[in-house]
């Protein structure tokens, strides 16, 4: 069955039919708009946008896939403010030949990516249109604590990582190269695996500056060093290259620190604390901020591209 057959009306009713709106919401989809309890006061808010072709592709990953990925990638930024999810927002446009039931698996990972942190798809939009794509906007909640922001790392900080880094990337390029295997790394390009609950972990234990590694890690940290005006030097030492990378990187012909280092949509989590922190669990140094600019790798200037440019 066509979006065509059901129109708009009944595809909104066959989707928000699939997921729960979350603890927070006190009005969801059928009015105007929803209403969503903000107890803190302030609203921590994030957009993100996957298109076909750029960001995805449905012979590489199922709908499910997508709508995991899509909520992923917006929940990850809330947690990288050291706030907690409270609800999400999709935008939604599609080719009027669309199967319903991709619209309704994308609605179904989304639901499942949100309800991991108690949040629920509160209401949206949809459109027809010849490119298909997901816009998804994520609320959340400080908690009472400060925002955590890319402003705030001084020199003798510790740069810490939580998460996954690198495999997202290695997944990538095994499908770009027309291959299906090693299934973790392709697993995990499809779904990545966020600690949502680091961030406020973070935020609660001091942190001084956080991200998400959304772009790659060399790339997202030099946001930091800009905005903080210092520099940070990573430890290449600190990374462990799992065994499946390891193999696929020589398999491929690619030296795995390019997927760790630059490789991003794992949406680790990175953050500088002062040196008399005792790291949340989780947690691990990777690296040392210092005085002067950009980010280096054991001292030296990273030679090659440090992550992804949506316009590059």
């Amino acid at each position: 069955m066509s979006i065509t057959t059901t129109g708009e009306f009944g595809l909104i009713a066959r989707v928000t039919a699939r997921g729960q709106t979350g603890v927070n919401c006190l009005l969801g989809p059928g009015d105007d708009a929803a209403v969503v309890r903000a107890a803190d006061g302030r609203v921590v808010a994030s957009t993100d946008v996957l298109v076909e072709g750029r960001h995805f592709r449905r012979d590489w990953s199922t709908a499910r896939d997508v709508g995991h990925r899509a909520a992923a990638a917006n929940l990850a930024d809330i947690a990288a403010m050291g706030a907690v999810p409270t609800a999400l927002l999709v935008g939604f446009c599609a080719p009027r030949d669309l199967d319903v039931s991709w619209a309704e698996e994308l609605a179904g990972g989304i639901g499942d990516e949100a309800a991991k942190v108690g949040a629920g798809v509160v209401g949206g939009d949809m459109s027809a249109s010849s490119v298909l794509t997901v816009a998804v906007t994520a609320l959340g909640d400080l908690q009472g604590r400060d925002p955590v922001l890319r402003s705030g790392a001084r020199a003798g900080d510790v740069v810490a990582l939580c998460g996954r880094i690198g495999y997202a990337a290695a997944g990538l390029t095994v499908l770009s190269r027309g291959f299906r295997t090693p299934k973790l790394l392709v697993e995990a390009y499809r779904r990545p695996q966020v600690p949502y609950q680091a961030g406020p972990a973070a935020a609660a234990a001091g942190a001084t500056s956080m991200i998400d590694v959304s772009d790659g890690l060399v790339q997202d940290l030099g946001h930091v060093a800009a905005a903080s005006g210092v520099r940070v030097d990573l430890r290449r030492d600190a990374f462990e290259v799992p065994r499946q990378m390891a193999d696929a990187a020589r398999a491929l012909g690619v030296d795995p620190y390019t997927w760790v280092l630059a490789g991003g949509e794992d949406h680790a989590l990175a953050a500088t604390f002062g040196e008399s922190v005792e790291l949340p669990e989780g947690w691990r140094p990777i690296g040392r901020v210092l005085d002067g600019s950009g980010v280096t790798v054991d001292g030296d200037a990273y030679e090659g591209r440090g992550g992804w440019d949506h316009f590059r």
